[in-house]
């Protein structure tokens, strides 16, 4: 995949932004960062409509989408890992281990993967919770709006003046980078950086 003249001038920002030891997982974690952060500006539309996708690799077009379409897109970018072929061939597989709130009776590969709740559980039942604290650069945060909405971001490499990571992520007005995750109830960290 090319990079832009953007993504590249991001890149070369990103990485000094991080702790001073840059080991492996930190260098994966600038790659997400960066990946993510070259939404800001392109996904400008929050747009939860349920759309047919390509499968695999579908996307809704690049100007919209919901806060775990960042995640979707960031991981597709930075590791060619896919969220929607993953969680469709858990969900096929353990049906019954995922969230059954929206009353479905078989999976649906155009939606899973972009419910938070399902990414949640596809990352706990692969390991990839970790314990409420000591948040890191390209930590995954979930969380619940107003107690109840599902809400995901990717931490940035940047702080904000309380010395909390800012996030990447959709809430409602394109992909932004800011604190407000921090406000939002019932976190939860997953670290996520495929080989």
């Amino acid at each position: 995949m090319e990079m832009s003249r953007r993504t590249c001038l991001q890149s070369i920002f990103a990485v000094p932004l991080l702790p001073n030891v840059i080991g492996l997982s930190e260098t994966k974690a600038a790659k997400l960062i960066v990946h993510a952060r070259s939404q800001i500006g392109v996904t400008t539309e929050y747009d939860p409509a349920y759309v047919a996708l390509d499968y695999p690799g579908g996307d809704v077009p690049r100007d919209r989408g919901v806060c775990i379409d960042v995640i979707i897109r960031a991981y597709r970018e930075a590791f060619e890992f896919d969220f929607q072929e993953h969680i469709h061939n858990d969900m096929a597989a353990h049906f019954g281990a995922y969230p059954s709130r929206w009353g479905l009776t078989q999976t649906d590969r155009n939606i899973d993967h972009r419910r938070v709740p399902n990414v949640e559980t596809w990352l706990e039942r692969y390991g990839h919770e970790l314990p409420a604290s000591d948040w890191q650069p390209g930590d995954l945060m979930t969380c619940r709006v107003g107690g109840a909405l599902p809400h995901i971001g990717i931490l940035s490499s940047q702080r904000d003046r309380q010395g909390r990571w800012k996030a990447i992520h959709n809430i409602g007005l394109g992909t932004l980078e800011d604190s407000r995750i921090w406000d939002y109830s019932d976190k939860r960290r997953f670290s996520f950086l495929p080989a």
